[in-house]
């Protein structure tokens, strides 16, 4: 456990430098030629700017931590290995978004120390919003504390997901259960950012959020910040959640937990009733 304060709280000082650097460059190219790719899967993008602001990113982390590890979505890992401090880091999530001048998307960086998520900055530059956290520090938007909702039925709850990049692929796409859920709840959003998600549990515009197929850049920071709002992360099945490639996370005000935990093991029976359709 991380117990010295003066140290998370360099630490939260570098990602937010980092993050606020990264998105004046979204902003800076939105009009611009983005020079749109494919990572060889359909679906999964990168522009120029993803590299541009993780370039961004990569300089300012190494300059204040270079014994430091960084595991990036476009670069992958860096530094060493024996390290117990890795940098995971989204420099644009809601590429697709992003790519298709919709205004929907985020700077991501967490920072884990011995394989716990610790600390976390992410910036909405469009929305100009600056969430931060700490372990120990609670979480803030643009430097105000921020709770999680008070919803306690999961039937009055607002919640999102998302879908992998491999779901056309498999069959456990997340279709199922977002059907189900928006039959039992008030509704289900899809933003196409992880991270945005986290943070919108996390100041209350959502109860809950759960997605499969996440990368540890997706959810770092944010899981840090919903955590430090009050709020609950794990596995699909309420056990600990493990930060790790292709992964499932399920997140929310922590008063409805149980219940989508519930719901989720429920969907694919429920599913079956529609398989004709």
């Amino acid at each position: 456990m991380v117990s010295l304060t003066e140290p998370l709280e360099k630490f939260l000082d570098i990602a937010t430098e980092a993050a606020l650097s990264a998105g004046a460059i979204l902003l800076e190219n939105w009009s611009e030629d983005k020079n749109i790719e494919e990572k060889g899967r359909a679906g999964d993008l990168v522009t120029r700017v993803d590299r541009l602001a993780e370039a961004e990113i990569l300089k300012i982390i190494s300059r204040h931590f270079p014994e430091h590890a960084i595991l990036a979505e476009e670069s992958g890992k860096l530094g060493e290995t024996e390290t117990e401090y890795l940098w995971a880091i989204d420099p644009l999530d809601g590429t697709t978004n992003y790519a298709h001048g919709y205004p929907v998307s985020v700077v991501s960086i967490g920072l884990l120390i011995g394989g716990v998520p610790t600390v976390g900055a992410v910036y909405n530059p469009f929305r100009n919003e600056l969430f931060r956290a700490a372990t120990g520090l609670g979480a803030t938007l643009n430097r105000r504390p921020i709770r999680v909702s008070d919803t306690i039925d999961l039937s009055k709850s607002l919640l999102v997901s998302g879908f992998a990049y491999d779901r056309r692929q498999t069959p456990d796409n997340n279709y199922a259960e977002f059907c189900y859920l928006t039959h039992l709840t008030r509704g289900v959003r899809r933003s196409g950012s992880a991270a945005m998600d986290l943070t919108d549990v996390a100041c209350g515009r959502l109860d809950g959020y759960w997605e499969r197929g996440i990368q540890p850049w997706d959810i770092t920071a944010g899981s840090v910040i919903l955590v430090e709002a009050g709020g609950k992360v794990s596995a699909y099945d309420e056990n600990p959640l493990v930060i790790e490639p292709g992964g499932r996370v399920l997140a929310t005000n922590g008063r409805i937990h149980t219940s989508l935990s519930q719901a989720l093991q429920k969907a694919s029976a429920w599913n079956l009733q529609f398989e004709s359709f």
